[in-house]
């Protein structure tokens, strides 16, 4: 089998395509980002001069102390909610991605099989054998890398869940040193 220029057009176009299609998902991200870290900038500098306003008003030395850890847990708080924020975008980044990527290799498998069965119409006598060989070693490609995938997305959920339990006892443990120390003071 020949491939006609109109076959090479389809795949080019359908190539620039998803191109276009990674380059705005990255830029999509990129986007969120930047707003996320624009924002988070914002809240620091204006938690910043609040938070030194309220110290330097301070007018002994345990009201100081009680005052610098009552502010200790709404930063680590903030810091906890950008990192699962970060970690959402990028998350849903690579969720993204890999769908185009699976796209791409199931249209590639497409190609791949129809090419073999118009080869394997046009193939001499006692070919069989090593039509069904390829086809056979196509089939256990297809079926590692989805195995592969499947892992891959298994230990991605794995990750997120620990992201998820450390946020969670980060912001306990922030939150039970800071009512021990606010006790003692």
């Amino acid at each position: 089998m020949t491939a006609t220029p109109e076959q090479f057009i389809a795949i080019n176009k359908a190539n620039v395509e998803t191109l276009l299609s990674l380059a705005n998902t990255a830029f999509a991200n990129a986007e969120r980002l930047a707003a996320l870290n624009l924002n988070t900038a914002r809240s620091v500098l204006e938690d910043g001069v609040a938070n030194t306003k309220a110290l330097l008003a301070a007018k002994d030395v345990q009201e100081l102390v009680s005052l610098q850890s009552s502010l200790a847990q709404p930063l680590v708080e903030k810091v906890v909610a950008y990192t699962r924020s970060v970690y959402e975008i990028t998350s849903q980044s690579q969720e993204e991605v890999s769908k185009l990527l699976e796209a791409q290799v199931a249209e590639l498998n497409k190609g791949i099989a129809s090419a073999l069965d118009q080869a394997a119409k046009s193939a001499p006598a006692g070919s069989d054998v090593a039509v069904a060989a390829v086809k056979s070693a196509i089939a256990a490609a297809n079926s590692a890398y989805d195995s592969l995938s499947k892992t891959a997305k298994q230990v991605a959920e794995i990750a997120e869940a620990n992201v998820a339990a450390a946020t969670n006892a980060t912001v306990k443990a922030v939150s039970a040193s800071t009512k021990a120390s606010k006790k003692a003071a």
